[in-house]
This record gives structure tokens, sequence and C-alpha cells, in this order.
């Protein structure tokens, strides 16, 4: 394929030496004659492994070569790869500058030329700046419609810098947001034959995978940092903690507890992060990650309450009430909790949960209960038709197969999902249904 690739950093150049290298066509586009002088030297203009005897190669065969100009650059491709940089405003939004100017220039030169171009971005963005932002500005250049006149899609990277070349040829994915099929078949046809599975999603999906990803790295690390400053407080090897953590691959290192959903509770988590935290606190050890779990926690339950309230109604029904399916245990369940803030703010409430029966719960679940919702008795149903017949709003908490397939369509009750429920994709479309993170 004929391919040109803005910005000249380390992604762009990455790219465009290794797109080259796999057979395609490549020039590079920067506005510095410095790197473009390099380049077409054979000479990387970053310091990178394998990216010097890389671009050497590639530009012997005349694989690649580099330019200023962006018609020349455009009359000579039909795919463009946007790898301009989005730094950060000194407010820490997004800048978005090089961005604009880059679909500028390159919707005035597709427009020159006539013909389409597909023009791919690789450069980070936040959801909604390619459509709201960037699609706009290419239209207006360009006279025609995107996704028909010019095909358009987002193809974030994943390259870490020192790794990055291997990254590029062994990646972890391959993620094509695209406006068109069309588009997402140009972007994946350049990437054809490299491992790893292919993604093929909507824009904003594509925009925010990258920040996922970002996010969760800054988090781990910074996880990992604070339990080894606890650690080191306490005596605790904390190397030999975290290579045991990192052992267990079916709760730590996994899937597990990473769908968004409700706020978590039980026994042990809220009990944990909170001696944790004290014992950090004690130690004079700043934990600020740490810290701010559980009012996180919190805050994902108040989203729960500001939805009911939206609704402006105020006969509620609540399904499930223990902290985990299959279980009765209350202790710190954020259903009770939830159950406790409706009914203090005058909701008139129904519970249903199949496995909480007031006369069998014991001990220090019975305790809990009695101390945080007393009125539980008199807020129980027996069964999943009389919390139906008396709501106005329905919060779906469990999964239990009575309740899911009991619940009604069309708006009537209001459903309030807290648990992404199995046809929450379906539902969305429907009028009434609230998801509590989708």
């Amino acid at each position: 394929m004929r391919v040109s690739v803005f910005g000249l950093g380390y992604v762009g150049c990455v790219s465009a030496a290794c797109l080259a290298s796999m057979g395609h066509e490549v020039i590079g586009v920067d506005v510095n004659q410095v790197k473009v002088d390099l380049v077409n030297d054979g000479k990387a203009p970053v310091v990178e492994e394998r990216i010097g005897e890389l671009i050497a190669e590639v530009v012997r065969t005349g694989a690649l070569r580099a330019t200023r100009d962006v018609r020349e650059a455009i009359e000579d491709s039909d795919v463009s790869l946007i790898c301009v940089g989005t730094p950060s405003e000194p407010n820490g939004s997004l800048c978005t500058t090089y961005l604009e100017r880059v679909t500028e220039e390159i919707g005035a030169a597709v427009a020159e030329r006539g013909g389409r171009q597909t023009v791919v971005f690789r450069s980070t963005m936040l959801p909604g700046t390619c459509l709201n932002l960037l699609v706009p500005i290419l239209e207006k250049y360009v006279g025609g419609t995107a996704g028909v006149d010019i095909g358009v899609a987002v193809n974030p990277e994943f390259l870490r810098e020192g790794t990055s070349v291997r990254d590029f040829f062994d990646p972890p994915k391959t993620v094509i947001g695209e406006l068109d099929e069309a588009s997402g078949d140009v972007v994946a046809a350049l990437y054809e034959g490299l491992p790893g599975e292919v993604f093929r999603v909507p824009i904003p999906t594509a925009e925010a995978i990258k920040y996922a990803d970002n996010a969760f790295h800054g988090l781990k690390i910074g996880f990992a940092n604070e339990l080894g400053a606890v650690c080191q407080a306490l005596g605790v090897d904390s190397h030999q903690v975290i290579d045991v953590f990192l052992a267990d691959r079916k709760l730590n290192i996994s899937p597990a507890y990473l769908r968004p959903g409700f706020a978590f509770g039980g026994s042990c988590l809220p009990k944990d992060l909170r001696s944790l935290v004290h014992a950090a606190q004690r130690a004079d050890v700043s934990v600020p990650i740490l810290s701010h779990v559980l009012p996180s926690n919190s805050e994902h339950l108040r989203r729960a309450v500001e939805l009911v309230e939206r609704t402006g109604k105020r006969r509620v029904g609540l399904f499930g009430l223990s902290f985990k399916p299959g279980t009765d245990d209350l202790r710190e369940s954020p259903l009770v909790e939830l159950a406790e803030r409706l009914f203090g703010k005058g909701y008139e409430l129904k519970i249903y949960d199949p496995n909480v029966n007031l006369s069998r719960l014991l001990g220090a679940n019975r305790e809990y209960i009695e101390t945080r919702l007393p009125h539980l008795a008199q807020l129980l149903a027996d069964s999943v038709d009389e919390v139906l017949d008396h709501a106005e709003v329905c919060l779906v908490g469990t999964r239990d197969p009575a309740v899911l397939e009991a619940l009604p369509h069309g708006g009537s009750p209001v459903i309030v999902d807290l648990i992404h429920l199995p046809d929450a994709d379906a539902r969305r479309t429907e009028p009434g249904y609230m998801g509590l993170a989708w």
C-alpha cells in the first residue's frame, strides 16, 4: 500500500519504518527539516532500539522517504497515518492544535488532488475528538462526506518507548475504530500478517481504549509503589509480597473485578482497606491511591441514588440486597447502603432478594442489618411480582434468573441497571432504561 505518515516523532518514525519493512511504500511528513533530512539520509530522528538499522535498510531500498510537502505526500499515498503530538495544556486539557492543523492541510491536499484518501488518526485523543472536531474539518476542506468521499479511522498505538519496534511487530492487540467498513478494511490491510487479536470498534471506543490502558498502567505503578512504601514501613519485603501477588492469575492478574458495575462491599474489602490505610497513616506513609479507594466506591453508590432522583418518581423497587449473589451476607453490602439512603430520603421502597430471609439471619449478619436497616422486615417483598406491582423505578442489583426473566420492557417501570444486564445493549435504545456506568 502507499502510505503517508504525518509526524516523525517516536510513534510516527517507528510506524513509518516498520510499515516500510512490511513491504508498504511509505512517505514520512514532518514540519522539522532536520528530521526529514535525517530520514532521507537513512538515519533515525529518535533514539530507539533497532530503529537505526531499520530506517537505514528501508531508505536504502526506497521503501521509505521523507518530505515537508503535504501535497506531495497526499499525491503519492492512498492512506495517511496521523501521528502528531497531543500534549497537555497548562490546565491539563488536551492540546489538539497540531491535530487540527494537519487535518486541515490533508483535507486541502485531498481536495486539490481528488479521489478518496483514508485518514487514520494514530495520535492519542479523547473520545469525541475525531467525530466532533476532526471529521468536520476534513469534510469542510475536502468538500465531501466522511465515510463516502474520504475514509476515516482511529488506530491507537500501543508502543512502549525502548521496545517500540518489537511491540509494533508483536502487538498486544490491534484496535481499529472505523467510521465505515471500507475505512476499517484499509487499516486492517496495513497490519495484515501481524499477530494478536484485531478489534474493529466504533471510533469513540477506539479513542477511549488508549486512555483505559494508560490510566490502568499508571494505577498499577502507583499501587505497587504505595504498597511497597507501606511494606517497608512495616518491615515487610515488598518484592516478596508482590511476587506472590503476581502468581495469582485467577483473581489478581486476570479479568476478575474489571467489569464496570456497582460498588463493592462485604466483610473483607472495606474492612481491610480501612486497616491498611490506617496502618500507613500510623507509619507516616502517604498513600493517596489506597486512601481514595473507599471514597471512590462511595461515589459510585451516590451515582445510583442520583439516577433514582433524576426520575422524579417515589415508589422504588430494589432487586438484590446481599453483597454478592448466592449468599445472604449483608455485612457492608452496598445494596444495603443504597436501600438505607433511599429509605432515609423518603422513597417508598420494596426489596426482593431470593437469598435473604429475615428469620434466618444470624449473628453479626443480623446485628449489622438491625443497625443499618431496622425497617427491613416491612421493606422485604416475598416475590418479584410484588416489587414490580409496587415500583415506578426498579434498581436491579442481582442476576437471579427469576428477576431477569420478569423484568419488563418499554419504559414502565424505569429500569436502573446496576449490574449490566445480559440484554443491556438491547435495552439501551428503550425508553426508561438507565445504566449506572454504561
